[in-house]
């Protein structure tokens, strides 16, 4: 059998070759890693998960203060020492009577395809103030409120209500 018509099957986490008896491991790609975060904390709220584990990365710290800061989440962790990337595990906020999420929805504005910019004058105003913007700026990764009082601008990675 020649390379090119060589088949994978997937089997436990490993690809196998049809023509040879070794394994490769493979590794998920992932083109846009604000997305997969945001739809592990979504994912996680909607199954009354009370900790998620995301991988770390510096941009993702940043979103995570934020949204601990403004109280859609419980509590944070960041692990460093457990894997190379790290890991942040985040503790989820629920409503005490109705056990429902504290984070109604969560939604990715910015993606890799088609970038989103605001100036400051014109950074939106999420759920007529009661959700938040969070921008990535030349100043840091902040909320929309903190980037229209030091006025300035960027990309809005996405929305939390």
């Amino acid at each position: 059998m020649s390379p090119q018509n060589k088949e994978y099957k997937l089997v436990e986490g490993l690809f196998r070759s049809s023509d040879e008896n070794h394994f490769r491991k493979y590794q998920l790609m992932n083109t846009d890693p604000i997305s997969d975060y945001l739809t592990r904390v979504r994912n996680a709220a909607k199954a009354g998960h009370r900790v998620v584990e995301i991988p770390a990365s510096n941009l993702k710290k940043e979103i995570t203060k934020i949204l601990f800061d403004q109280g859609f989440i419980l509590s944070y962790k960041f692990d460093d020492e457990s894997t190379p990337q790290g890991i942040i595990k985040i503790a989820l906020k629920y409503d005490k009577v109705s056990k429902e999420p504290v984070i109604k929805r969560i939604q990715r504005i910015s993606k890799p395809g088609l970038r989103k910019y605001a100036g400051s004058a014109d950074l939106p105003r999420v759920l007529n103030g009661l959700g938040i913007a969070i921008v990535s700026t030349s100043s840091g990764v902040m909320t929309g409120k903190q980037a229209k009082a030091q006025n300035v601008g960027g990309e809005v990675l996405c929305y939390v209500y």
